[in-house]
C-alpha cells in the first residue's frame, strides 16, 4: 500500500502535467460578442418550411432549397428544375406531375413520396432515402441515384427505364440502380 507521501507525489505531478496542458493549449472559445451563442445561431440556420402546405402549380425554378421542408405538402405539377433541395425532407409529400429535371436532391428525405409521373431526368439523387415512395410513370433518363434507398420492388421497376448519363456526375442511371 502506497504511503501517504507517495500518494501526495503523484497528485501534485498529476496536477503539475494537468497545469502544463492548460498553459500550452489554447481554449477555443465561442465568439459571444454579437450576443448570440451557439443554440441561438442554430436557429437563425437559412431554412425554409413548406410543410403541409399547398404548392399546386408553384414555381421554385433554380431555387436553393437545401434543407428545407416539405413534408406532408402538396405540390401537383410544380417546377423544381434545376433547384438545390440537397438534405431537404420531403416525407409524405405528394409531387404529383411536378418537374425536378436537374434538381440536386443529394441526401434528401422522401420516404412515402408521390413522385408519379414526375419528370426526374439528370436530376441528382445521391444518397436519399425514398422507401414507400411511387415512381410509377417518373421520367428518370440520367438521374443518379447511387447509394440511394429504395425499396427492391422501386428499384426493380426504375431499372426497367433506366437510361441515360447524368450531365452533372457522369453516372449511368442504370449503374447508380445497381440494376
Amino acid at each position: 500500500m502506497p504511503s501517504l507521501l507517495s500518494q501526495r507525489q503523484s497528485l501534485m505531478t498529476f496536477l503539475g502535467w494537468m497545469l502544463c496542458l492548460l498553459i500550452a493549449i489554447p481554449a477555443q472559445a465561442l465568439d459571444t460578442s454579437s450576443g448570440v451563442g451557439l443554440q441561438d445561431r442554430a436557429l437563425f440556420q437559412e431554412r425554409l418550411d413548406y410543410t403541409l402546405t399547398n404548392q399546386n402549380g408553384k414555381d421554385f425554378h433554380a431555387q436553393d432549397l437545401s434543407n428545407s421542408s416539405f413534408a406532408g405538402a402538396v405540390a401537383r405539377a410544380a417546377d423544381f428544375s434545376n433547384s438545390n433541395l440537397r438534405g431537404a425532407i420531403l416525407t409524405q409529400g405528394t409531387f404529383t406531375q411536378s418537374n425536378f429535371s436537374g434538381a440536386d436532391l443529394s441526401d434528401a428525405l422522401m420516404d412515402r413520396v408521390d413522385f408519379v409521373d414526375t419528370d426526374l431526368r439528370n436530376s441528382v439523387l445521391k444518397g436519399v432515402i425514398a422507401s414507400g415512395s411511387s415512381f410509377a410513370g417518373a421520367q428518370i433518363d440520367g438521374a443518379d441515384f447511387s447509394n440511394a434507398l429504395l425499396d427492391l420492388d422501386d428499384q426493380r421497376r426504375l431499372c426497367l427505364d433506366a437510361d441515360g448519363i447524368n450531365e452533372i456526375t457522369g453516372i449511368a442511371t442504370f449503374e447508380s440502380l445497381n440494376c
